[in-house]
């Protein structure tokens, strides 16, 4: 049982990573000129070969050893707070200006739970997977944690609800450890759930439901909600098509990932959040090797990442809060250094054809 729970963090977790780590060097791009600049199959290019992780995964870290401390939100809330306090403080590229605004607000001592500020980014839904892992038998406890860890950085009702629809299909899929997909009425049905009251996540859900209905390509979802240059930071447009990748091409977390890549815009992003929702189906030894291998950051990679689930595991069976996890944080405004200088070389070789 637990060595299976470990699967699904693990799959959590480096699936968000991986996801990450390939669709970063395209982010930005729109869809017709990430063509042109990347061709052949998708794969680390940060460095030749090479990938790294961005926001999207070190949020995911964050909340991952959150949890590992916290037995109540709000105990949760005070310690990704902490975490994302000193995660500023050593110079990482690419904010996004709604989290530097949360997290100058918590250097100014105000609350995690006020902190958040009215912003729908993707900050919330993005980091989530740990949460919905863990509690994938909780529902309330599920809803406050993802609760808590929105308020931290977002105040704006559809953060919370794009995180919640990615939490609960993770949920759905820990819950009834199924090799096969939701029907399509009653995934919906728990994605309208999240927001009852909200007429454009209703129609999104709509765009979904008829799209999987007609068997339509990612691509051409992307294209009917109005995304046709590429994915934006919009949590309605990043979660929506991340979930439809993922239900379109469950059980397979390459094509779930190129599908999403392949819609250009966000794809660090949308690689986060799907590569999560496409590792937790598959586990680990699902996601290409290739993949795998290619990621190689540090101090926060890989074998970080394997610790942290198996610690969430052994939080998950014996329900009793753990230490966390030590690594070399020293060593973090170095490699955000170094960083630094890939993303600024990324973007000046953007100034040059192919256009």
């Amino acid at each position: 049982m637990r060595a299976r729970v470990k699967d699904r963090f693990a799959g959590a977790l480096i699936g968000t990573a991986v996801g990450d780590s390939v669709g970063l060097p395209a982010e930005g791009l729109s869809r017709s000129r990430a063509r042109r600049f990347f061709k052949g199959e998708w794969r680390q290019r940060l460095l030749p070969g090479i990938g790294m992780i961005s926001d999207d995964t070190e949020h995911t870290i964050f909340v991952a050893q959150a949890l590992l401390v916290s037995s109540n939100p709000q105990e949760f809330a005070r310690r990704l707070a902490f975490s994302l306090r000193w995660w500023l403080l050593a110079l990482p590229a690419g904010v996004g200006f709604g989290t530097l605004r949360a997290i100058m607000r918590l250097w100014c001592g105000i609350s995690p739970r006020k902190s958040g500020v009215h912003s729908a980014g993707n900050g919330a839904a993005m980091r989530v997977a740990p949460i919905a892992v863990l509690f994938a038998d909780q529902p309330e406890k599920l809803k406050n944690f993802v609760r808590a860890s929105t308020e931290v950085t977002h105040r704006d009702e559809r953060a919370n609800t794009g995180a919640l629809a990615v939490a609960k299909t993770i949920a759905w899929c820990v819950s009834n450890d199924t090799d096969s997909r939701p029907g399509i009425e009653l995934w919906t049905e728990l994605l309208r759930n999240c927001a009852r009251n909200d007429q454009d996540w209703a129609g999104l859900v709509d765009e979904i439901t008829e799209a999987a209905t007609a068997d339509r390509s990612v691509v051409d979802f992307a294209d009917n909600i109005g995304l046709s240059t590429g994915v934006t930071g919009y949590v309605y447009h990043t979660v929506p098509v991340a979930l439809y990748a993922w239900y379109r091409h469950f059980g397979d977390y390459e094509k779930t990932l190129t599908a999403v890549f392949d819609c250009g815009g966000d794809t660090d992003t949308t690689g986060a959040i799907a590569g999560a929702l496409a590792g937790v189906v598959v586990g680990p030894s699902g996601i290409p090797a290739s993949w795998k291998s290619g990621l190689r950051d540090w101090p926060r990679g890989l074998p970080l990442l394997n610790r942290l689930a198996d610690s969430l595991a052994r939080v998950s069976e014996s329900a009793e809060p753990a230490q966390p996890l030590r690594y070399c944080w020293l060593a973090v405004p170095l490699r955000n250094f170094v960083f630094l200088i890939v993303v600024l070389a990324h973007g000046f070789r953007r100034l040059l054809p192919p256009y």
